[in-house]
């Protein structure tokens, strides 16, 4: 049995009450029936936060998401049983950081497609910073300059982000769905989850994302370097004011 991802239907949500299915005292760590821990992946970072079944709250050190879809989270403590209850707290500054740099990174990545047409080599992102690697021959200061004004007006555009699930069918027959150069759906994922900006991008991610593009805040392209004849990199900052 996998674990629910209630991050995946509710970014938003903050405490969360589960029970626990399996436990591994060998490596300290428990799965449970439904998380609201995002357990990392796509170059987003695992978050942080605690589990309490009347210890007091006790530290989520690690996550990790399994192949059947159970997501273990890794403790220092004596581990709670099989069919116990606990709550669940994500630490929310940190987790809404990371919402805001995920939601930004899609709307520098939809802004690039959509004026240049580059695709996307690579990224990764922690709170508030990120990077993107995009198929650029050149990069300079002036054209820099030009995607971060157009990022800026997409973020004060105030555009919905939508989530929504597809079969793996219906995803591929939406055009431009995969935006990186390497298709990182793997034959076995047969529903495919997809984050909208309304208006601008439309891919296939399980991340966490902000509701409206005005949550962002203001990003800064900080910083830029050639990583390859056609791989730029580009490095951003989200800031709350400009």
């Amino acid at each position: 049995m996998s674990t629910e991802a209630l991050y995946a239907a509710d970014s938003s949500l903050k405490i969360f009450q589960s029970e626990v299915t399996a436990v591994n005292e060998q490596d300290n760590c428990i799965a449970l029936a439904a998380s609201a821990f995002y357990p990392g992946g796509g170059g987003q970072p695992a978050d942080q936060g605690a589990l309490d079944w009347g210890t007091g709250p006790q530290a989520v050190t690690r996550l990790q998401k399994d192949r059947e879809g159970n997501i273990w989270h890794y403790l220092g403590v004596p581990l709670p049983a099989i069919g116990q209850k606990v709550n669940g707290q994500i630490d929310w500054t940190r987790r809404y950081q990371l919402m805001r740099t995920h939601t930004a990174m899609h709307i520098l990545c939809g802004v690039v497609y959509r004026d240049y047409g580059a695709l996307v080599t690579g990224g990764d992102m922690e709170p508030l910073k990120g990077r993107m690697d995009f198929e650029f021959e050149s990069l300079q200061k002036e054209f820099v300059q030009v995607i971060e004004a157009a990022v800026n007006r997409e973020i004060k555009a105030a555009r919905d982000v939508r989530i929504a699930l597809h079969t793996r069918e219906e995803a591929f027959q939406i055009p431009d769905l995969i935006r990186t150069k390497i298709n990182l759906l793997p034959e076995g994922i047969m529903v495919i989850r997809t984050v909208e900006i309304v208006g601008l991008d439309l891919q296939a991610d399980g991340g966490t994302h902000v509701q409206n593009t005005l949550e962002v805040g203001h990003m800064r392209i900080v910083d830029y370097k050639s990583k390859g004849k056609i791989n730029k990199r580009i490095y951003v900052e989200i800031s709350d004011e400009e």
